[in-house]
């Protein structure tokens, strides 16, 4: 499987928090000449711009802005910026990617169809909830699957950014995936039967907001955001689990939260407060969702709008495992979350 590259940049300056404007300019780093319409987003929101004719840029945005700055364009190495605060100005220069790419057996008989591969990514990419099946990818086509008999594992990549269009939550997802594995623990190629032991998927994405007017598009982004992820460290940073309709149990017995998770403020960043769990323990959201948390790290770090640190180690199951592309917000939606 081919993964894109990508270049980190860490600019390094005093963290400061407030309201501010990056402004910056994009070029060639071969030719020095100037590269319009690059994009340029805050990874998984939906705060973005593109570059003019002279490659430049300007972009906005506030102290509860945690993502990696993206610079992006075809053809050319993804660019990072991993601290860009109290940065005013930038200079960024383009690396061409190596075209080079891996040999892809178009014709190679793996035990499974284009269409049967493709409709196990579509499960597991965008979900199987009534938001995932409302999605739509545009650029099927682009899309390169491969399946592994011999270690039962789903392959994919793609060399373009992915184009979800979710019809329920009315936003358009660009979603650049850099890595995408299904391992199954059964596979029956004959029957198309499958048990799934893992899915492992992530990349850079940007939202476009198609429409916020609606009360019935409102309603459904409200219905998806209660009970995700990103509800679930909201109300773990702000400690007020139970006041959100979280219920943690323990060897089935319900517990004391806070016997459990210990929330410590964090004295060199006080945006971010430190997480530790003593033991996996289930959740149970509005009595009815049921999901489990374990930690295969220490501890990790969340902020007020949802978000965490770092991704790796930290292990939702069931209805939180569950949810996909298709049931995802941008993190920028807890900003106007009421």
């Amino acid at each position: 499987m081919r993964i894109s590259k990508s270049t980190i940049i860490t600019l390094f300056f005093p963290f400061l928090c407030f309201a501010q404007t990056l402004t910056g300019r994009v070029i060639d780093k071969i030719t020095q000449q100037p590269i319009e319409t690059v994009s340029v987003y805050f990874n998984n929101t939906t705060i973005g711009t593109t570059t003019n004719s002279d490659g430049e840029f300007s972009i906005s945005y506030t102290d509860a802005i945690q993502s990696v700055l993206v610079i992006s364009y075809l053809g050319y190495e993804k660019v990072l910026i991993s601290d860009y605060r109290n940065s005013n100005e930038v200079l960024l220069e383009l690396v061409e990617e190596n075209n080079a790419l891996d040999e892809v057996y178009l014709n190679y008989d793996d035990g499974l169809t284009r269409r049967q591969k493709l409709r196990l990514f579509r499960k597991e990419f965008l979900g199987a909830s009534k938001f995932g099946r409302s999605c739509k990818i545009l650029n099927e086509d682009d899309l390169i699957l491969k399946y592994d008999k011999h270690n039962k594992a789903l392959y994919a990549s793609t060399s373009l950014p992915i184009k979800v269009l979710n019809t329920k939550l009315q936003y358009e997802i660009t979603y650049d995936l850099l890595d995408f594995e299904i391992i199954f623990k059964y596979a029956d190629l004959t029957g198309l039967e499958f048990t799934i032991n893992s899915v492992t998927y992530f990349g850079t994405s940007f939202y476009k907001d198609l429409d916020t007017t609606k009360n019935k598009t409102l309603k459904h982004r409200n219905k998806a955001y209660k009970g995700s992820v990103q509800h679930f460290i909201k109300s773990l940073y702000n400690k007020n689990l139970k006041e959100q309709g979280y219920w943690i149990f323990h060897d089935k017995f319900i517990v004391d939260e806070w016997s459990f998770f210990t929330v410590e403020e964090v004295t060199e960043n006080q945006d971010f407060k430190k997480i530790t769990l003593k033991e996996k323990v289930s959740i149970l959201f509005d009595k009815e969702y049921q999901s489990a948390i374990q930690l295969k790290i220490p501890e990790f770090y969340v902020d007020a709008f949802g978000n965490y640190t770092p991704i790796i180690g930290v292990y939702f199951s069931g209805d939180m495992g569950n949810q996909r592309v298709g049931d995802t917000l941008p993190l920028d939606y807890a900003l106007v979350e009421n």
